[in-house]
Parts: C-alpha cells; sequence; structure tokens
C-alpha cells in the first residue's frame, strides 16, 4: 500500500509518500518561515496562497523521487484540521480532486494524531501503551494511547499552549520568528536562576496546564531591568526552564497515575535540546523509556500524515465523500480504529 501524505494546517506545506511494507519512501517540506517572519507571526492569507503555489509541484517532486506514478498510489492522507482553515482547503481541495480523479480513498487526518504518531517512523518504534505529550505552537495535551485512535485526553493547556508562550515570550524580548529555536539559542548565553520564574500550576493536583501568567510574569520581569542582551538572556533562560519544568512534572504525575513506562514526546516544542537532555536523564533515573521524533519530524512534515493515513487505510477506513476542513477539532472525537 502506497499512500501519499499532505500536510497544510499551517506554515509548512509537507508532502511524503509511506508504503506499508517498505516504510517512508520520499518527502518534501516547504517552509513558509522567512515569508511570515516580519510579521512577527504567521498571516493566514498569505500562508493559504503560499500552500497553492507550493502544492502540486512538492507532489511531482516527491513522485519522481520515489520513481512511482500517481496510478500507483493507493490512497491520500492529508490534514483535516484542526489548524487555519484557508490552509487546511489548500490541501484538502488537492487531495480531494487528486483522489477522485484516481478513484482511490481520501482520508482525513488529525494533525495531533500526526504529531502523536511520528515517533513510531523510527527504526525503533515504542510499542502501545504509551504516554504522549503533545507540545506544539496550539496543543500541549497529555494523552494516554492505547492504540491508533484510542486515546484519552489526561490533561491539557487551559490557555496559552506552551508554543504559543515561547512565541510570545521571544516577541516581548525583541527576537524573531518561530519563537521556541530562537529563546533556546538565548538561553544558551543567559543564568536561568537570576530570576524567579513560577511552575504553572504544579502547586495543585491535576495534569492541566497553563502557561498564560508565565507569560505575564515574562513581561513583569523584563520591565524592571535595564533590557540589556544579558537581561535578555537571563530572562530567556529562566523562561524555558520553567516551561521544561512544568511540562516534566505534569508528565511524571501522568505516568505515575497510569502506571505506563513508555513516554513519546511529539510537537514542536519536542526539538528543545534542552528538553530531551532532561526527559532522557530523568527516564533513566526513573525507569522508564521516552521517544522522540527525528528533528526534521518534530514540526509539521507529511510524512507524519501518510502514516496516519496507512493505519487508517489498513484499518479497514473508507475516506471521506466530501472535502473536508475542520479549523477546531479535538483529538477525542476520533474514531477508535479496533472497533
Amino acid at each position: 500500500m502506497l499512500v501519499l501524505g499532505i500536510e497544510t494546517s499551517c506554515d509548512e506545506t509537507g508532502i511524503a509518500l509511506y508504503h506499508s511494507r517498505k516504510g517512508l519512501v520520499s518527502h518534501r517540506l516547504h517552509s513558509q518561515v522567512a515569508l511570515h517572519a516580519e510579521y512577527g507571526g504567521v498571516v493566514p492569507e498569505l500562508a493559504s496562497r503560499d500552500h497553492i503555489r507550493k502544492l502540486l509541484p512538492l507532489i511531482e517532486d516527491v513522485l519522481e523521487d520515489a520513481k512511482v506514478s500517481k496510478t500507483e498510489l493507493s490512497g491520500i492522507a492529508y490534514t483535516s484540521g484542526p489548524g487555519l482553515i484557508g490552509a487546511l482547503l489548500a490541501g484538502a481541495s488537492v487531495a480531494a480532486s487528486l483522489g477522485w480523479a484516481l478513484g482511490i480513498p481520501v482520508i482525513a487526518i488529525h494533525h495531533m494524531e500526526g504529531h502523536l504518531l511520528a515517533p513510531l517512523l523510527e527504526p525503533n518504534p515504542p510499542e502501545f501503551p504509551f504516554l504522549a505529550l503533545l507540545v506544539s505552537g496550539g496543543h500541549t495535551q497529555l494523552i494516554h494511547v492505547e492504540g491508533v485512535g484510542r486515546y484519552k485526553i489526561l490533561g491539557e493547556s487551559i490557555d496559552d499552549a506552551a508554543g504559543e508562550a515561547f512565541d510570545k515570550t521571544a516577541k516581548m524580548l525583541g527576537l524573531g520568528y518561530p519563537g521556541g529555536p530562537e529563546i533556546a539559542r538565548l538561553a544558551k548565553e543567559g543564568h536561568r536562576e537570576r530570576f524567579s520564574f513560577p511552575r504553572p500550576m504544579t502547586d495543585r493536583p491535576g495534569l492541566e496546564f497553563s502557561f498564560s501568567g508565565l507569560k505575564t510574569h515574562t513581561l513583569t520581569t523584563l520591565s524592571h531591568t535595564d533590557g540589556s542582551l544579558q537581561d535578555k538572556a537571563d530572562i530567556a533562560a529562566g523562561f524555558q526552564s520553567a516551561v521544561i519544568e512544568t511540562l516534566i512534572i505534569k508528565t511524571k504525575r501522568a505516568l505515575k497515575q497510569t502506571g505506563l513506562k513508555r513516554l513519546i514526546v511529539a510537537g514542536g516544542v519536542s526539538a528543545n535540546q534542552c528538553m530531551r537532555d532532561r526527559l532522557f536523564e530523568i527516564s533513566t533515573q526513573d525507569g522508564f523509556e521516552v521517544y522522540f521524533p527525528r528533528l526534521e519530524f518534530c514540526g509539521d512534515n507529511g510524512a507524519m500524515i501518510a502514516f496516519a493515513g496507512t493505519q487508517r487505510l489498513i484499518a479497514g477506513e473508507l475516506g471521506v465523500k466530501a472535502i473536508t476542513a475542520r479549523p477546531r477539532w479535538p483529538i477525542s472525537e476520533l474514531s477508535d480504529l479496533s472497533a
């Protein structure tokens, strides 16, 4: 089974081919970071137009790399949501049109399911069940995963997601977009102990997250400094440490609550090296396994969508009958493939 994956939820156009026996065959990614950088964030209309320009050329490139034709495809998987509606519709329209023309199933994929399954693309994937920590620009969630489509949300952010907090804090500090890598870069020059940062909602039971107060605390801290480069580096280091420690405290709590011994961490923030190093250290101490996607698959990409689509096709999913795009879509609404 050969499946084409299309990802256009936000500011990356990702295209990939996944084979049910051979694995990932080919993939391409076009990033819009340079396009949106001068605005300090994603401009939805510009994102949609750029997806339209890049989709067909990237599909042709991936097919050419794999030395296959469109007629050899078994199905097409595309990101149906959540995301920017215009960007989602760009990918959905191409996927549906191509699928209908070829007479093959078109599978609507949940963006966060793609991220959740991304570590399974690695050579030594984790076995089910496991705990998933999803940390991206739009989501921070702890999910008990029993299998593909079998997800139970244990806790999530009640306001800003971790990635969103990184972006907004970077903007406060006069850094570029996207904020996560910029904060991480500056934090290397800072002293994380200089300023005191809270670990939000860790002093109470539960697995919910909140990062809006931490963002406000950062702004207040900055206002009481001269705004020098060293001040900003120290704030970046303190902020990053607070976010990472908050995520780890809640994750350890979820592992204890569920009794699970396998953890996967995915989404854009999972590329943060400090968080990776800290989780590997803790996993050794506490006796659980931790899995990450490779760095190129931490952010949005077509490979994770193609993989998720393949799993759903194998499980017997028939595909959509009409173009579907859902800017808001709780992962808890996904169908259980074992049913």
